[in-house]
């Protein structure tokens, strides 16, 4: 709690306003907070539909979304991933963790649940968590090629870049190239490259790897490809990923974490590296990520006989 001489504590409160669930679990959150002595930001386009919604938050601090996280200690996020992937666009260049309660379906990305929420705004108020940097992606494509003479559109990802065909009545014909060298010639719908935090993502659902989160390393997963050499691959940190549209095929389209999008002409370049800032994520649980796995699986596990917890 602040007090005399101690730095105010703020705290940006991110929620999916179109459920009724996030809208009462906000105000409770608000209330708790406030309450312990910290301010509560909201960003004004959210804040906006509180009131219309019939809620009066307040005090509460309204910003906008170009500096809503700057100087804040925690940006706390109530929805499923979908929701933390868009507060991750404000909390990653300002440098602040981010805390996600699902109110989702799986919310891989979240540390608590809706029933753990009590719990988790007294670990807020009490300092009481860990953060872990997850690794980004940085994009740059190059709508002529590497050598047009146009300069790249850049963007960035924390699940995944996923290169798609544009239309459905042709497939994608793409080359991969690894460390420039190229590598196979596909066939496709499409292909994911993914962080390890995005194995669990879109990449998981075209039949590529899980990756542990603390494993460096980038993943690239064909979607649908017609060719013999059509596995998904992960490969190092440090390589820079290239997919080349060949000139005589359809365009295509690149979704950054299925929320930011860029046409592709055919002949257009990507190119995929290791990003050069990461996304701070706040821990709650020392749990193992096997046991989130199972958790957010629902993994059958009945019947193991494994060594119990004291056991030498």
């Amino acid at each position: 709690m602040t007090g005399p001489g101690s730095a105010e504590r703020s705290v940006l409160l991110i929620a999916h306003t179109g459920r009724a669930a996030a809208l009462r679990s906000v105000e409770l959150v608000h209330r708790s907070l406030t309450e312990a002595g910290l301010t509560v930001r909201m960003l004004d386009s959210e804040a906006d539909e509180f009131k219309r919604e019939g809620y009066d938050l307040h005090p509460v601090e309204v910003v906008q979304r170009s500096a809503a996280a700057e100087g804040a200690e925690l940006v706390m996020v109530l929805g499923g991933d979908g929701t933390l992937l868009r507060a991750a666009e404000i909390a990653r260049p300002a440098g602040v963790p981010l805390l996600g309660v699902n109110l989702g379906h799986v919310g891989f990305l979240a540390e608590a649940e809706r029933e753990d929420l009590n719990a988790t705004v007294r670990s807020v108020v009490a300092r009481d968590y860990l953060v872990e940097e997850r690794m980004t992606l940085d994009i740059a494509v190059y709508n002529g090629g590497r050598n047009g003479t146009e300069p790249p559109v850049r963007n960035w990802a924390l699940n995944e870049a996923t290169l798609e065909k544009a239309t459905a009545r042709r497939m994608l014909e793409t080359v991969l190239e690894i460390d420039g060298r190229p590598l196979s010639r596909w066939g496709c719908d499409g292909v994911v490259c993914a962080t390890p935090t995005g194995s669990t993502a879109h990449a998981f659902s075209a039949g590529g790897p899980v990756v542990w989160p603390e494993v460096s390393a980038l993943l690239v997963v064909p979607i649908s490809a017609h060719a013999l050499f059509a596995r998904p691959i992960v490969v190092s940190p440090d390589s820079t990923i290239a997919l080349e549209v060949l000139p005589d095929t359809t365009a295509g389209v690149l979704w950054c974490d299925g929320r930011r999008m860029v046409e592709l002409p055919a002949g257009a370049r990507i190119e995929v590296k290791r990003g050069r800032v990461p996304v701070l994520l706040a821990r709650l649980q020392r749990a193992p990520f096997t046991d989130r796995l199972v958790a957010k699986f629902a993994l059958p596990v009945a019947g193991w006989r494994g060594r119990a917890d004291g056991d030498v």
